[in-house]
């Protein structure tokens, strides 16, 4: 006789998704999970019809659950999910991610085999207009983001950090949840405190989430960005967390612009700036090479990627942020 699987939630934090709301819950609803399922939605102030949408999905089906989110933040959403949840394993996802055929089941499976605290897969990242694609594309390289396995694949096994996350809900609570003064990479931090104490964080190929990438070169900026910033925050917590690539982009930042401003004086220092350049071309050759519309935009998109996470990474957070 098969054991009875664990109770599972799911928790997503929602805002500004009346667009994608109905497609979100529909996605994780679908899934064939042989077990009790619920869905937390934590819903901040939008500026849609995003909590009405909310409350008529959960009005309709009992497994779904709306709790406010007040602040409007990521860590905050998905800590009075947590704390509104009854499972003994909770999984987040986003609003803006589809979670594959058997994705919660095959976690769980894994979570059980493994007596890991916290299982991943990859982020498969898609994408439809040409921009889109090359972004998609960028993110899945390691040109574009070193070796973090849940951008690319690679071998199942422990890891730092996985992309969402299936969780125990015990160890949640034990380590109190996401640090809410983490605006972006809050999701690492909680998995190096989850290591720290000894718990596991596995990584499986198996597990696949398809996300949709920004579709400009502006909003790509902005979150790059930010997720530089609040990585220096999480470094400044954790130091010894610190890991080779995340110094590549700030070290890439500060090479060229000391080889410009050295260069009236030092016409030499021109070679650091076009090695660069001489890379990122290479590299968006080779990763575009089936589709040209996406290798003509990669060199953008990987300057901008490494620039902007880079220059967030040396800013830091803003005052009064973690760390």
């Amino acid at each position: 006789m098969t054991a009875p699987r664990p109770r599972l939630s799911v928790v997503m934090p929602v805002r500004d998704e009346a667009d994608h709301l109905e497609e979100a819950v529909a996605a994780v609803l679908a899934q064939r999970y042989p077990g009790e399922l619920e869905l937390v939605l934590a819903v901040a102030p939008s500026t849609d019809a995003t909590d009405a949408i909310a409350q008529r999905l959960a009005s309709s089906d009992g497994r779904i659950t709306v709790v406010d989110n007040p602040t409007g933040t990521t860590p905050a959403a998905l800590n009075r999910a947590i704390a509104a949840a009854t499972g003994e394993v909770i999984a987040r996802v986003d609003a803006h991610a589809e979670l594959t055929p058997g994705y919660l089941e095959r976690a769980v499976a894994i979570l059980e085999e493994t007596g890991a605290a916290n299982v991943g897969g990859v982020q498969r990242a898609i994408g439809t207009t040409p921009m889109q694609r090359a972004i998609a594309a960028a993110m899945s390289s390691r040109f574009g983001t070193g070796d973090a396995r849940f951008h690319y694949g690679g071998e199942p096994g422990p890891i730092d950090s996985v992309y969402l996350g299936v969780f125990r809900a015990e160890t949640l609570r034990e380590l109190g949840g996401f640090d809410e003064r983490l605006l972006r990479n809050q999701d690492y931090e909680l998995n190096v405190r989850i290591r720290r104490h000894g718990g596991l964080v596995w990584f499986d190929p198996r597990l696949e989430v398809l996300y949709r990438p920004r579709d400009s070169l502006g909003a790509l900026a902005s979150q790059y960005w930010q997720y530089g910033r609040w990585k220096r925050a999480t470094v400044r917590k954790h130091p010894g967390s610190l890991r080779w690539r995340q110094l590549v982009p700030p070290t890439t930042v500060l090479a060229n612009a000391a080889a410009l401003v050295a260069l009236p004086l030092t016409p030499w220092t021109l070679v650091v700036p076009s090695a660069y350049l001489a890379a990122v071309l290479g590299a968006a050759a080779v990763t575009g090479a089936d589709d040209p519309r996406v290798a003509v935009r990669l060199p953008l998109v990987f300057a901008t990627m490494h620039h902007s996470w880079g220059v967030g990474f040396l800013v830091g957070p803003p005052r009064g942020g973690a760390g």
